[in-house]
C-alpha cells in the first residue's frame, strides 16, 4: 500500500508544526501525502500563523489533507454566535472559556481579549481581525479521508454505523463509543482529537494526539498499510500496538 504521512492535533504550536515538516522531510517518504488531523486551533500562542502555514503549503502543490477538528469548527460557530455553547462539552462553556483555549486563537489575530472586556466587543474585532479566506478554508475541510489502507478523522466514528452515515458531531467529537470498540473497520483508523502522552498504536486504530495542545511533543507518524513509525530525531521507529511511542 502507498505510504502516507499523518500529523496530530497541532492547537496553534507553530514551532513545532514546523519541526515536524522537517522531520517528514529528513525521515518520511519522499513525495508521499501528509493528512492532518484536524485541531488546528487554540490553546497555543500562533493559530494564525498555522493556519497559514498549511493554507500556503496547498496552494503551493504539497499534497496535504488537512481535516475539520472540532475547535476549528468551534472557531466559526463563535465568530457567528460569541454565546455558542456546543452541547458536546462536557460542561457548560464559551469557546473563549480558558479550558477551550479560543481566546489564544484571538489573541494570534491581535484581538484585545484582555480581562475586562465585553464580550460583545471581543466578538466585534473578531470578526474584523479573522480574514474571510481564513473562515472559507476552515469551512471547507473535510471531516473524513480515506484511502486504500486508512480512515482518517478527527475524533472517530460510531460502530455499528455505515461510513456514508457518519455525522459531523462523531466525527470531529466522538470519544465514548468509539474508543473502547473493538470494532474492526477493515482499514485502519487515524484519529486524534483524544490527548494522550504519546501517539499509540491499538488493533483498529492509531490516535495520533500526542497532547501538543497541552505542551507535549507533537510526533509526525509514516503508515503503510497497517504498519506505523514515528518519525523521530532517530529516524524512523516502529510503532507496536499497545505501546506508547516514545516510551
Amino acid at each position: 500500500m502507498s505510504p502516507i504521512h499523518a500529523i496530530g492535533d497541532i492547537h496553534g504550536q507553530l514551532g513545532q508544526l514546523e519541526m515536524v515538516l522537517e522531520l517528514i522531510e529528513r525521515h518520511g517518504e519522499p513525495g508521499a501525502p501528509v493528512v492532518f488531523c484536524g485541531d488546528f486551533v487554540d490553546r497555543g500562542p500562533d493559530s494564525r500563523r498555522v493556519i497559514e502555514t498549511l493554507m500556503e503549503g496547498q496552494a503551493a502543490g504539497r499534497p496535504w489533507t488537512c481535516l475539520m477538528g472540532n475547535h476549528d469548527r468551534f472557531l466559526l460557530r463563535y465568530l457567528e454566535n460569541p454565546r455558542y455553547e456546543d452541547p458536546a462539552v462536557s460542561r457548560p462553556l464559551l469557546w473563549t472559556d480558558p479550558p477551550l483555549g479560543g481566546s489564544a486563537t484571538l489573541a494570534s489575530y491581535g484581538v484585545d481579549v484582555a480581562e475586562g472586556r465585553s464580550l460583545e466587543d471581543i466578538h466585534a474585532d473578531a470578526r474584523e481581525a479573522v480574514p474571510q479566506a481564513h473562515r472559507d478554508w476552515i469551512a471547507a475541510l473535510p471531516r473524513m479521508h480515506g484511502t486504500e489502507g486508512q480512515i482518517f478523522v478527527h475524533a472517530g466514528l460510531r460502530p455499528g454505523v455505515a461510513l456514508e452515515e457518519q455525522i459531523e458531531d462523531d466525527l470531529v467529537w466522538i470519544r465514548g463509543g468509539f474508543l473502547e470498540s473493538p470494532q474492526d473497520w477493515g482499514r485502519l483508523v487515524v484519529h486524534g482529537h483524544t490527548a494522550l502522552d504519546h501517539p499509540q498504536l491499538y488493533a483498529n486504530r492509531l490516535n495520533m494526539d500526542g497532547g501538543a495542545g497541552y505542551g507535549r511533543p507533537l510526533v509526525p507518524a509514516l503508515i503503510e498499510g497497517r504498519e506505523v513509525f514515528t518519525l523521530g530525531g532517530r529516524g524512523r521507529e516502529r510503532m507496536r500496538v499497545g505501546e506508547l511511542a516514545g516510551s
